[in-house]
């Protein structure tokens, strides 16, 4: 097996910089089985419920200390109607979902549904308002429903229907994709309708509301010129972004079986993550140099061809060490600009495009993409420390990308958390690490496959699960390890 080298340099920022937990966030849409038959199975279920949610599922939740979760969508978010998902289920009214598969929405999991979930999850809930198919009174009368507690038509409606306290969400879309499936706009058009719904958005609790405009596509950076132009600041909180890890929109290759082709390809597009947060910060700087408005990448993951046999609309994939990678480089990536970017979340928690989570009947197994994440909480609310690296290219057809990505922070106790991932599918990386200071003690964990194909399935739901690592050498301030090929590792320091 061949080596490489690479170095590392820690250094405390010139100015101190917050990982916000929110970057760890999570998005549930009504598409494929994300809800239904995956979340919600329904109170009768013979699978261990809460309020028809799998008790199985919100225990793995709860094991990431997941932050946030974005509802109901995604392109279902400008095609749902709130109030069709209150009052007495057998009352509700069905729907298409014409944008994922043609199947019938019956409704049954609607706003108490998710926000009651939200609470046992202990997660602030992201609420994606409809504006492609929407009107302004719809966002108004949803805002004075989840969040105000006194008398009013919305409020009196909400303790009809069983919720007496409000649940005060913070978090909202003022649409979604708005230059696609959120009703093709131009960005001078989105702009004006934006500034329209945001002038209506009253926190009714008291509480200021964080308000998320529908942000660019990839490196679309007129689409943020226009919004950071066109829209005054005290009106937005957030510009949201979307980027997906996709060779070709016409052929996405398999999500098993793929070739190294394939996982370059992939991982190229995941690393543009860094550039276009880069790129479309400097145009938000243009407008904005004090840096109030920030960055919301509120989609984000590998997007491959569904699984043979399954339904094209439903988006089920599975999930590999190729995901791992994905997840390890782009969230240190989000760390790293964490001074910009200030929420994340994953397309999709649950049985759709890079999930955490894979359901089947009764049975649920965690994915490679799980793990990572759950490595990586530890830097939840960590003070960010600046990475200096030198490492060599994974090289492939003429194109190259990094091959070992980092990101590190101290929490308020003073340990150093660093998280490595190599993205090399044969070569490890001999590894050195100034920590910037002496160290006593580390404990480390990996996750890693026999090939970059590897992934957990039904028959074998433990293939890939973090193990310890313990062949790091640390003397003082020194880290010296190597990195296994397709590997990611989390390391933590205690202090002297």
């Amino acid at each position: 097996m061949s080596v490489a080298q690479t170095s590392i340099v820690l250094a405390e920022p010139a100015k101190q910089i917050k990982i916000s937990k929110h970057i760890y966030g999570h998005f549930a849409e009504h598409l494929g089985r994300c809800i239904y038959d995956g979340f919600y199975v329904g109170e009768k279920s013979t699978i261990p419920n809460t309020a028809g949610v799998r008790n199985d599922i919100i225990e793995a939740l709860k094991k990431l200390n997941i932050p946030n979760l974005r509802w109901p969508g995604g392109c279902f978010a400008d095609t749902y109607h709130w109030k069709d998902g209150v009052g007495p289920k057998e009352n509700r009214p069905t729907i298409v979902n014409t944008w994922w598969g043609g199947v019938t929405e019956d409704n049954s999991f609607g706003t108490h549904d998710f926000l009651n979930l939200c609470e046992i999850l202990g997660a602030e809930p992201y609420l994606s308002a409809n504006v492609g198919s929407g009107v302004v009174q719809e966002l108004i009368d949803w805002i004075q429903y989840t969040n105000f507690g006194g008398e009013s038509p919305m409020s009196k409606w909400r303790r009809e229907n069983g919720r007496a306290q409000p649940w005060n969400v913070k978090y909202w879309g003022v649409g979604n994709e708005a230059w696609g499936c959120g009703g093709h706009m131009t960005p001078e058009f989105y702009a004006n309708i934006y500034r329209q719904y945001a002038t209506y958005m009253n926190g009714w609790s008291g509480m200021p509301l964080y308000k998320i405009a529908s942000g660019a596509s990839s490196n679309d950076y007129n689409w943020t010129e226009v919004l950071m132009k066109n829209i005054p600041h005290n009106m937005v909180d957030a510009l949201a972004l979307h980027h997906y890890s996709v060779i070709d929109w016409s052929d996405k290759g398999p999500a098993t079986g793929f070739s190294e082709k394939h996982y370059f390809a992939t991982l190229e597009q995941a690393w543009m993550m860094d550039s276009l947060i880069i790129k479309h910060g400097a145009v938000m700087d243009k407008y904005d140099p004090k840096n109030k408005v920030k960055l919301v990448v509120d989609e984000w993951g590998g997007w491959y061809d569904v699984e043979p046999g399954s339904n094209p609309g439903f988006l089920y994939q599975q999930n590999t060490i190729r995901d791992a990678m994905i997840a390890g480089m782009t969230l240190n990536i989000f760390n790293n600009h964490a001074d910009r970017v200030v929420m994340a979340n994953l397309a999709q928690a649950v049985n759709v495009l890079q999930a955490v989570v894979l359901t089947e009947g009764e049975k649920m197994i965690l994915t490679p993409t799980y793990h990572v994440m759950e490595m990586y909480k530890v830097h939840q609310e960590g003070n960010l420390l600046r990475s200096k690296i030198t490492t060599p290219d994974y090289q492939l057809d003429g194109k190259k990308i990094p091959v070992v990505s980092v990101s590190a922070s101290k929490d308020s106790t003073g340990i150093l958390t660093v998280t490595l991932t190599n993205l090399h599918p044969s070569k490890t990386q001999e590894t050195s690490i100034d920590l910037g200071a002496a160290y006593k003690a580390y404990t480390g964990r990996v996750l890693a496959g026999s090939s970059i194909q590897d992934h957990n399935s039904f028959e074998q739901p433990q293939r890939v699960i973090p193990k310890l690592f313990k062949s790091a050498k640390l003397n003082g301030r020194e880290l010296k390890l190597t990195i296994p090929a397709a590997s990611v590792i989390v390391l933590q320091f205690e202090a002297k």
